[in-house]
């Protein structure tokens, strides 16, 4: 809760701030990366800094924390700071590294905004930055002590054990400890980093799903090769498509991730487009594993029935499952998929029963587009999950 002297001050500047918090996050990366170069290498994505997603995505999660504090006094932003914390816990990030932060991003703010920052405007903006960096550092060490580990130490070499190619342009990458300890238990829907070296040296980490149950002796991540369509191609997904091969190492986080399936009976809607598939995998061979009887509408879309990774395994999956429904919608249909309908998904001839909980998973207009139909059709809000790779551009605007 902010501080009874710093809530006009804040209401009064937010709309300034907000004006040009595109600006202030532009330079906070610039005056970043020229202190610690290393933070670019090996930490941030590279992609997103260089398409500028990474800088919006800090801009839009900081002043929506701001409206937050402001419009809902007695409420904490759980939602976007849960996201944000499984994402930091399964980079390691430590709290000493908010102190980094905090000072690149205050000397930015100052710069852009120049006299109209008193010190009471920065003592003001001074508390919204600590209020949101210690609930997330918080978070981050619940996460770590669930865990059992340090605060950071999240990475474990991994053994390749098999590659099974898994559509155009994807792969699926089955992992395995180098020691004799197990596996680390996850929940379905979670996802795991994973950081490689590349050619000039870079040690760029990415985040990818397990795309199998839980309950087994190893994981299974699924890599769709990111093509850039005019934009540079994705660096790690690149690599790993091309490179990575049955007895190979890769350093992999531990599990995390809050889009991960509640255990009750309620029915279920899971709803995917594109590689967003894997999460749903998961929970789908969780269900099938447990033997669960309950409800599950399935929705998935794709741009034609070779792009659909591990399409034969979700057909099988769904018909395991007494009580679950398959709906597909492929931009390119062809002779393969008779059973599909043509076009982008549509859920306005779905029937959604009272009490159901829905997944999301697939590119930003995809989820917005579904949950706005969800919406209007009367599910509940917070009933409706959603998981976002990269930098979360949805911030704000849920």
């Amino acid at each position: 809760m902010l501080s009874e002297q710093s809530v006009p001050v804040v209401r009064a500047t937010l709309p300034a701030v907000g004006a040009a918090i595109g600006d202030i996050a532009d330079l906070f990366y610039r005056k970043l990366f020229d202190a610690h170069p290393e933070l670019l290498r090996d930490l941030f994505n590279r992609g997103n800094q260089a398409n500028g997603e990474q800088q919006r995505a800090l801009a839009g999660s900081v002043a929506a924390f701001a409206g937050l504090l402001l419009e809902n006094p007695d409420e904490r932003a759980d939602v976007m700071l849960s996201r944000i914390s499984h994402k930091h816990a399964s980079l390691g990030i430590t709290p000493d590294q908010y102190t980094i932060v905090h000072r690149h991003l205050m000397d930015a703010v100052v710069d852009v905004l120049g006299d109209a920052v008193t010190p009471e405007v920065a003592r003001a903006w001074d508390e919204v930055y600590w209020l949101m960096a210690n609930a997330l550092i918080a978070l981050e060490a619940r996460l770590y002590a669930e865990k059992g580990v340090a605060q950071g130490d999240v990475w474990r070499s991994m053994e390749i054990l098999d590659r099974v190619e898994e559509g155009a342009d994807a792969v699926s990458l089955v992992l395995g400890p180098t020691d004799d300890r197990p596996v680390v238990p996850f929940q379905p829907g979670q996802y795991v980093s994973v950081q490689v070296e590349l050619p000039d040296g870079a040690r760029q980490i990415r985040q990818y799903s397990l795309s199998a149950a839980p309950g087994r002796s190893d994981w299974r991540i699924t890599v769709k090769r990111v093509r850039g369509d005019g934009q540079p191609d994705g660096e790690v997904s690149s690599w790993l498509y091309a490179n990575a091969r049955k007895g190979d190492l890769l350093n992999v986080s531990l599990p995390a991730g809050d889009l991960a399936l509640a255990e009750h009976d309620g029915p279920l809607l899971l709803a995917s487009a594109g590689i967003g598939v894997t999460p749903m995998l998961s929970m789908l061979d969780h269900l099938a594993a447990a033997g669960a009887t309950r409800p599950v509408t399935v929705v998935h879309a794709d741009r034609t029935p070779d792009h659909h990774a591990h399409r034969q395994e979700q057909l099988d999956l769904v018909r395991t499952l007494p009580d679950a429904r398959l709906h597909l919608w492929y931009e390119e249909p062809g002779d393969r998929a008779p059973e599909a309908s043509t076009g982008r998904a549509d859920l306005t001839g779905l029937d959604l029963p009272e009490d159901l909980t829905v997944y999301l998973c697939g590119p930003v207009p995809f989820m917005r587009a579904v949950r706005g139909d969800l919406l209007r059709r009367g599910v509940p809000a917070e009933a409706i999950h959603y998981e976002v790779f990269g930098p979360d551009l949805w911030l704000g605007r849920q």
